[in-house]
């Protein structure tokens, strides 16, 4: 029988139906409630990674979509499996990341209790985290919500979705999805030609034109190495100040002279930002955890532009609101603009004066980190991939290290879970390749994930897992601290790092200089396997 009209049980079926989606590796835990699912995984032509816990194969799955611009997709349990995801789930729906999770689950709950891995309600227990969850009845309807996925991440923000499908289901027996129900296409949100104009005629009145840069204009940056990059062009022509937010380094080159850098969260930015006469923000929720303080401090009008009507309607003082993909915008912006001569009074010394006086800043709050993260950046080439967990070491590196493009630092922003470092790296290094994958983060947070060892261990991947170790919760210290009360709680056991990463079969360094912290690097970088690096306070003295 012809392989692409075979009858099979829908588990194998859903295989094919992700491999023609352009899926190529799937990350997750086989167990008795899912196994349809693995019935078609190696004739589909997909790899499975397998992962110690089902937070580790959400956080990988996200990585591997951070890496590559392609959804990462998990396979999980009934019940426990889907509740261990959840966090990954939360961590993508805040940052963007296309995750899809396909679980099985029970066909009946209501006359019979007491079943293996029962819930009340699973799939709305994932709808807490997930821009959607839904339950397949029917091959048809699984066919369906597959398609919808596809074409929902590669249409709208890219938030994570589930489909769960009763376990007596995957187990029968039905034909494969008429391809021709499910066209493909392109899809681009274009902006209203009037508020282009509007825009435009903001810019030629202003003298002190600002540009906010979120993670949602990394999209204006072309797929195609020789297709024309708007946003460049358009700081070109314009010449703004810019600051992009923690999510949106990268979208300015390190060398722009009039990039105040990812520092919009440095209290006295506030004061920078009320001198521009027009500011334009650019794919980015300007969120809490974006700025760090109650506004954004502009006294001059506000235009914002994302491709969501949430984001569009959050209360952040704006005056115009165009909805728009980021790509778009700026193409339409530079076909505007045409020969149009601009001018402004920013100065490059005024933007280093202010760099350098954060920088300090950002030196004195977090003593002893700052001369570390220079002298990584020093070693790693300029195209790796680094992702870094909720700890110290990050929170310094996010203001001062200034990134060659978008899409090179990759960190749990928004929801802030602890253990995303591990995982997500090892699915960045299987979606990479051999280009270079580093992860980086703090001595607890580690351990929250540290049994994926094993998996990097056994898919040999040169990836140099570094380990800040200052021997507590220091950032919740401090916290406790400013808040006057005594530190309680923020030490802990720490392994004996050495003997974890040989119980491994990792290699292990614990550099005691910076240049022998480079050299650790370098070679890490080379090794045919994983190596766990440990990072010290007494790197700098």
């Amino acid at each position: 029988m012809d392989d692409a009209t075979s009858t099979r049980p829908l588990g194998a079926q859903i295989a094919h139906m992700l491999a023609v989606h352009g899926v190529d590796t799937v990350f997750g835990i086989p167990g008795v409630h899912n196994i349809e699912l693995y019935r078609g995984i190696e004739q589909a032509g997909l790899t499975h990674v397998l992962a110690r816990h089902e937070q580790g194969a959400g956080f990988m799955a996200d990585g591997y979509a951070r890496a590559t611009g392609n959804p990462g997709v998990a396979f999980v349990i009934t019940g426990p499996g889907l509740t261990n995801i959840m966090t990954p789930l939360g961590q993508a729906y805040s940052d963007n990341v296309p995750v899809l999770v396909i679980s099985s689950c029970l066909d009946e709950t209501v006359m019979t209790k007491g079943q293996l891995h029962q819930m009340k309600d699973q799939r709305l227990a994932a709808e807490t985290v997930c821009d959607w969850s839904e339950e397949a009845r029917s091959p048809q309807a699984a066919y369906h919500l597959i398609d919808r996925t596809f074409r929902e991440f590669f249409t709208g923000r890219m938030r994570p979705k589930h489909i769960q499908v009763p376990v007596p289901l995957l187990e029968t027996p039905c034909p494969p999805p008429d391809l021709d129900e499910f066209p493909r296409g392109e899809a681009r949100l274009l902006p209203d030609p009037m508020m282009v104009g509007v825009t435009v005629h903001q810019l030629k009145r202003a003298r002190r034109p600002l540009l906010i840069l979120g993670g949602g204009a990394r999209g204006a940056f072309p797929l195609a190495l020789d297709a024309p990059n708007h946003l460049n062009a358009f700081i070109d022509k314009v010449r703004p100040a810019v600051f992009t937010t923690y999510a949106g380094r990268g979208t300015v080159a390190p060398g722009y002279r009039l990039s105040f850098g990812s520092m919009l969260a440095r209290p006295d930015s506030e004061q920078v930002i009320a001198e521009a006469d027009f500011v334009l923000a650019v794919g980015t929720e300007l969120s809490e955890v974006d700025l760090w303080r109650p506004r954004l401090g502009h006294t001059a009008r506000l235009t914002r532009v994302d491709i969501s009507d949430a984001a569009l309607s959050a209360p952040v003082g704006a005056f115009w609101h165009i909805r728009a993909d980021a790509h778009s915008f700026f193409e339409a912006m530079m076909a505007e603009l045409g020969d149009a001569a601009l001018s402004n009074d920013w100065t490059a010394d005024e933007v280093s004066a202010a760099r350098t006086r954060w920088r300090a800043q950002v030196d004195a709050e977090r003593p002893g980190i700052l001369p570390v993260c220079d002298a990584l950046r020093a070693a790693l080439p300029e195209d790796t991939l680094i992702y870094s967990d909720m700890t110290q070491f990050a929170y310094v590196a996010k203001e001062v290290w200034d990134l060659a493009a978008p899409g090179l630092w990759h960190h749990p922003f928004g929801f802030g879970t602890l253990g995303y470092a591990l995982p997500a790296a090892i699915g960045g290094k299987v979606g990479a390749g051999d280009r270079p994958v580093v992860a980086i983060a703090g001595d607890y947070g580690f351990q929250y994930t540290l049994q994926e060892l094993g998996t990097a261990a056994e898919l040999g991947l040169s990836l140099p897992i570094l380990v800040w170790d200052n021997a507590m919760l220091k950032e919740i210290e401090a916290s406790m601290a400013r808040a006057q009360i005594a530190p309680i709680a923020v030490q802990a056991l720490n392994p004996d790092f050495g003997a974890l990463a040989a119980a491994y079969g990792l290699d292990y360094a614990c550099p005691g200089t910076l240049p022998e912290l480079q050299s650790a690097v370098t070679a890490a970088l080379d090794a045919p396997g994983p190596t766990l690096i440990r990072m010290t306070p007494a790197l700098v003295g």
